[in-house]
């Protein structure tokens, strides 16, 4: 999906801004135009993964031309940022792993004490490694 972007020209003494009018509360900014560009797509990202945790929908993008005529963004700059809606799909996939059995009884264990299950914990785990090494 294409997400236009309203940016907001900075100056040596403010950032430039970035606000995404089909996300409310979305915005960013950044100390040039290419790190608030940067840090729009992150803020994006961010906002959509935290509507789906939220159990919210993905809402649709206008097209550029309907933003770019909505007086609150006169004089802006205007920006797309294409996100590829398929990571942020959280239908259920079916996997099949390859462990070691000693590996697999330890999981097993640690699930069982905390009344979780296998795929829970796999997936809570390997989100976690990410976002700590992101």
């Amino acid at each position: 999906m294409k997400y236009p972007i309203a940016i907001e020209t900075g100056s040596e003494t403010t950032a430039w801004g970035v606000a995404v009018p089909d996300l409310p509360g979305c915005f960013s900014a950044g100390d040039s135009p290419d790190e608030a560009y940067t840090k729009a797509r992150e803020a994006i990202e961010l906002w959509l993964n935290a509507a789906l945790d939220a159990g919210q929908p993905i809402p649709k993008a206008k097209t550029l031309e309907e933003h770019m005529a909505d007086p609150e963004y006169k004089g802006w700059t205007w920006g797309v940022i294409e996100i590829d809606l398929a990571d942020f799909d959280d239908t259920v996939e079916r996997i099949n792993i390859t462990v070691p059995k000693r590996v697999l009884r330890q999981i097993d264990k640690y699930v069982a004490v905390r009344h979780e299950n296998r795929s829970g914990f796999l997936a809570r785990a390997a989100l976690e490694a990410i976002y700590e090494n992101a």
